[in-house]
C-alpha cells in the first residue's frame, strides 16, 4: 500500500483550480461579447502595463511566448481595431504596438469580466479565508518562504 502524496494532491488541486479559473473567465468574456480570445486579452492586459508602446519582442518576452505567437495575436487585435502598429520615432525599422481607443474600452470590459469571474470563484470564501489565500498565493508566486510571523491564525 502506498502512502498519499500530499504535494501531488496539492499540485492536482492547483491545476484543477487553474482550469476552473480559465473556464469561468472565458465564460465571462464570452458574455461580454468582446470577440477577444483569452490569449488576446492577456496581450492587451500586458500591453497596458507599458509606459510607452513596446516592441513585439518585448511583448513576447513578457508573455513568455515565441515572437511568432505575438505576431498572430497582434494581427487579430489589429484587425479588430484594438491595437495598432506604430513606427519607433528613434528607429523607423522598429515597430511598436499601442492600444487604440477601442482597445482601451475593451481593456476596461476585460477588467470587469475578470473581476466578476474572481467574485464568482471566491464567493465560497470568507474575508479571513481570502486574506489567507492571498498571502499563500503571494508566497507561491514570489517563491519566498512564509515566515512564522507571517502566518495568519485560523
Amino acid at each position: 500500500m502506498t502512502s498519499p502524496d500530499p504535494d501531488g494532491l496539492l499540485a492536482e488541486q492547483l491545476l484543477r483550480l487553474t482550469r476552473r479559473v480559465h473556464r469561468i473567465q472565458k465564460r465571462h468574456l464570452e458574455q461580454r461579447d468582446l470577440g477577444i480570445t483569452p490569449a488576446q486579452s492577456r496581450l492587451l492586459r500586458t500591453l497596458a502595463h507599458y509606459a510607452s508602446p513596446p516592441r513585439m519582442t518585448d511583448l513576447a518576452q513578457r508573455l513568455e511566448v515565441v515572437p511568432r505567437a505575438v505576431t498572430t495575436l497582434v494581427d487579430g487585435l489589429e484587425t479588430a481595431g484594438k491595437v495598432r502598429r506604430v513606427p519607433d520615432p528613434a528607429n523607423r525599422r522598429v515597430i511598436r504596438i499601442e492600444l487604440t481607443p477601442d482597445g482601451r474600452t475593451a481593456l476596461r470590459e476585460l477588467h470587469r469580466a475578470r473581476r466578476s469571474a474572481a467574485e464568482e470563484i471566491l464567493a465560497p470564501l470568507t474575508d479571513a479565508q481570502r486574506t489567507v489565500l492571498g498571502g499563500l498565493l503571494d508566497t507561491l508566486v514570489d517563491g519566498a518562504p512564509i515566515r512564522d510571523c507571517d502566518r495568519a491564525s485560523p
